[in-house]
């Protein structure tokens, strides 16, 4: 396993292996992050989607929310899917739910409506050659975007996916479909 990047991945709710799945695809070595001392061994991280709410409440319960904000200012690359933008925002309308607040974004939960009204789109990424499938599921959207944050992909002119430096999130889930491009474009990022 040497020389093989070590990519954690938020284990403590929602859809976690499923993104160890694709970076075992990707020839890198999952890491279950569950305290503050697996996030000293990793060179990126992903916040899965799940629970926004649930995210939040275990990430103070099991005192892995002041480790992700230190590790994140140090340059760790942090990757947010659907709940993982919204725990990423800074600001959350309508909630005061808990969120790490590293992003320049103001996240919209549930904003594409309910699990009924989940779907596919294909989606034009800034710096991507192709197009991308999204699955979107109870998806939020970013309202607003200000400071370092960037948009990099709209869906009927809502933005699914932005970037800020060294943190990535998108409103869908890419460890969903058979793409491996988003996840790669995270570890060149790491």
């Amino acid at each position: 396993m040497a020389g093989k990047k070590k990519i954690g991945v938020l284990a403590l709710q929602g859809a976690f292996i499923e993104h160890q799945q694709v970076l075992e695809r990707l020839g890198c070595q999952p890491v279950r992050v569950r305290s503050g001392a697996d996030i000293k061994e990793i060179d990126g991280l992903i916040i899965p989607g799940g629970e926004s709410t649930t995210i939040g409440r275990l990430l103070v319960d099991f005192d892995l929310a002041d480790a992700v904000r230190e590790e994140a200012e140090k340059g760790l690359p942090i990757f947010g899917t659907c709940a993982g933008m919204i725990v990423l925002a800074k600001e959350i309308v309508g909630s005061n739910q808990f969120r790490l607040g590293l992003m320049d974004i103001a996240v919209r939960r549930n904003a594409f409506g309910r699990q009924v009204d989940s779907f596919e789109a294909w989606l034009n990424i800034k710096g991507f050659v192709r197009e991308v499938k999204g699955v979107f599921i109870r998806a939020p959207y970013v309202e607003r975007v200000w400071g370092e944050a960037e948009p990099l992909a709209e869906v009927d002119g809502k933005i699914v996916m932005v970037q800020q430096g060294r943190l990535l999130a998108t409103a869908f889930h890419p460890e969903l479909t058979d793409d491996l491009s988003i996840h790669d474009y995270f570890l060149r990022m790491a």
